[in-house]
Order: structure tokens, then sequence, then C-alpha cells
């Protein structure tokens, strides 16, 4: 098992008092907080490698190596090739980015699917590329009350004229890890391409684009302890078939062609910090050796991550169930959890999603109340217009007795 006090020392976020006082940072899947490493990665490139690109000179070399090294080490946290990966200022602009390519391929008759349950960053970038090429778009449903994909929805959806599916790893509001597999087969019948965001997923599961068969997948490393930034896979073959938007000496080759002008690359060094800081956790508590390759490392990682991560969901879904008036939207019986992540989405009779995300920031305990750009679910649940939800997200860095904390101040509401 993790020993998060001792992980806890590693964040210096988690050390800073805001007025006064420790906070519980319950507000992880809008973005968590970074590790010390990561701090550490970006000084070090302001510092020491400051610099544009394919210079001769010393601090452009590094630069080009932060690069390199960036590309692999995303290559090797979702089990693809360094040229598959693109890196951008964040998801939703490498998807629209992305689906402005895709869209010379529609054309009317042509059909691509969204779901209910996504951000809307994983749906208006293909309901814009539709609606610009004459294509239709299809919804699938979601079932309300367990706040999961209606799968038989989903296949009934799917069809000879469907070009794109797009779907998410997991909820960024249920919690609701979507058996993305099943539908990536069903989509791979048909000749469609797949989209995939995995940006709630990637901070609590090892990822596989290579056994998901997907043609895409998003994530974004402020998700997963590191800096803001977004990164897509592309299956090689697409990076390279398809036209992007680009200035001419970007090149024709990928992932070059696909990132438009000057990258972040203090965040490309952070990046690689935080997925090496994830492969020592595999080292350190999962059994992994030193000198395995650090995909290895970041499967056991993922374990251990995950079984801590079950136990601290155990208890609060547990102990919000025992509050009188709140009600989760998303599974919650104990032998659904291998089904969710530890984000959990919740209404208290009598009081507004507002209020209660004010009680706790009385007592400095950070989560998030809204909508979370889940538009659609909230439509489809009729939370939209009344406040939304408010949303608690636990990571491997957070404690039993900070759930205890939240507890006590969603009970006295």
């Amino acid at each position: 098992m993790i020993d998060a006090g001792e992980v806890r020392k590693q964040f210096p976020a988690l050390h800073e008092e805001y007025n006064g006082r420790q906070a519980v940072f319950f507000d992880n899947p809008g973005g968590t907080q970074v590790h010390e490493s990561v701090v550490a990665a970006m000084v070090d490139y302001m510092t020491r490698r400051n610099s544009n690109t394919h210079g001769l000179f010393e601090t452009s070399v590094r630069t080009d190596a932060v690069i390199e090294g960036a590309h692999g080490a995303v290559a090797d946290l979702l089990g693809c090739d360094a040229d598959e990966v693109v890196f951008g200022n964040n998801m939703t602009s490498l998807t629209f980015h992305v689906s402005r390519s895709l869209a010379r391929e529609l054309g009317p008759g042509d059909e691509v699917l969204v779901t209910r349950l996504d951000h809307d960053a994983n749906v208006m970038p293909w309901v814009m590329a539709a609606e610009e090429r004459g294509a239709g778009v299809r919804w699938a449903d979601v079932d309300v009350e367990s706040g999961t994909l209606d799968m038989e929805d989903v296949r009934r959806q799917i069809g000879p004229r469907t070009k794109i599916v797009a779907v998410g790893y997991a909820s960024n509001a249920t919690g609701t890890i979507n058996d993305v597999g099943t539908i990536i087969g069903w989509a791979g019948e048909v000749g469609a391409l797949t989209f995939v965001d995995a940006v709630q997923y990637a901070p609590h599961g090892l990822i596989d684009v290579r056994e998901l068969g997907c043609d895409f997948l998003a994530c974004s490393s402020y998700k997963f302890f590191g800096p803001h930034s977004g990164q897509i896979y592309g299956r090689r073959e697409h990076l390279e078939r398809l036209e992007a938007y680009r200035v001419r000496p970007a090149g024709d080759r990928p992932p070059g062609k696909w990132e438009t002008g000057t990258q972040n690359h203090e965040g490309m060094a952070g990046v690689t910090a935080a997925i090496s800081y994830l492969a020592g956790l595999g080292v350190k508590y999962g059994g992994a050796e030193a000198s395995d390759s650090r995909r290895r490392k970041l499967a056991a990682a993922w374990a251990v991550v995950g079984a801590y991560e079950r136990m601290l969901t155990e208890r609060l879904i547990s102990g919000l169930l025992s509050v009188p008036g709140i009600r989760i939207f998303g599974l919650t019986e104990r032998g659904d959890w291998d089904r969710r992540v530890a984000t959990v989405s919740l209404r208290k009779r009598g009081s507004t999603p507002e209020q209660l995300a004010l009680a706790l920031a009385e007592e400095n305990i950070f989560a998030w109340n809204g909508t979370f750009y889940a538009q659609a679910v909230s439509e489809r649940m009729g939370v939209e217009e009344s406040g939304g939800w408010l949303r608690l997200g636990l990571v491997h860095y957070n404690t039993l007795e900070e759930i205890e904390r939240c507890l006590r101040v969603l009970d006295g509401v």
C-alpha cells in the first residue's frame, strides 16, 4: 500500500497555508497539484535550457533533448511510439485541431457519434466538424440512474454511415469508466475512426492504446501531477496521412506537422518529470525493479495507486450515503467500484451545490461546484439549470482523515 504520508511530503502545495491553514485538495478532477520534481524540472529548463529549437548552440541542443524526452515519456505512459505523441496547449485545443483535419473526410450522408456522458471538449469539435461538412450527428444516451453509458444505445447508433466515434474513457461528472474497448471494436466493424478522451482516466489507471485499438486518445498532464499541457496519441498511419493545418516550415512528418508553432518547452520538461515520478511509485511501492523499463514501472505504479484509491473511494461513498439528504450521481454499489474512478458528484436536499462548496471552502476544503463542461449529461440528468453538482475527486495524495473532515462539514450543512 502507498504510504500517503511519505507521498504528501513531495507535494509543496500540500504544505502551503491558505488563509492560515493547510488545505484539503478535493478539486483534483479539475487539475491535480504538482510534484516537487515537476517544479524543479521546469525551473531547470527556464534557467539552463531556455531556447527555441534546432539551433547549433548549447541551449537549443538541450531544448531539443527535452522535447525528445517528453515525447518518449508520454509514449511510455500510453503504450505507443514517441512519434505518435502530439503536444499542445490542452486537450480541447488539440481535439479541435485534429477534428478540423478529420472533417475533410466527412460529407453528406456520413455520421459522427458522440455521447451524452462526455465532456464538451469531446462533443463540440465533432458536432461542429459534422455541421460544417453536411454530415449527421448521433447521440448515445446515458442511463440516468447509474450515470453510465447506455451500451445498447451505443451499439444501435453505430452503423455503416458512421465515420467517427468519440467517447470518454471516464466521465468527469459521474466518474464512470466506460467500456471503451467494446465501443472501439464496434466502430472497427464498420470502419469508423475512434477518438478517446482519457483526461479523467489518466490520473487513475494504466492506458494501453495498442490493446484498446483506438485511433486517437487525448489526455492532459495537469490532471496527473504535471503542468498545464495537452497530449494526443494518434495512430502513425493517420498522423502521416491526414492533412494538418500548419505552416510550411513545420514539415510533413509527425509529430512536428501537428505541433503548431513554438511549444511549451518548460511544460514538456515538467511532463517528463511527472511521468518519472509515477514510475518511481512503481519501484517504491509496486515491486518493480529499478532496471525495469519505464512502462513496466508505470504498470506497477498504477496497480498500487488503484488499490489505494479504491480504499479511499469506499470510505467516501459509504460516508456520503450515510449523510441524510445526499444523492450521489453515479455508481455506488461495492461491486461496481472497479467501473469508476475516484470522482464523485452529488447533491444534498435543501442545499445548492454552491452552498455545499462554500461550506467546504470555509473549512479550507477545496472542491468544485457546477457542471464542469459536462453539459450534455447535466442536461440529461436535469441539473444544468439548478447549479449542477458538488464534485469531490480523490488521488493518491489524499487521506482518510481528509475524507472524514469533508463528511463532517457536509453533514452539518
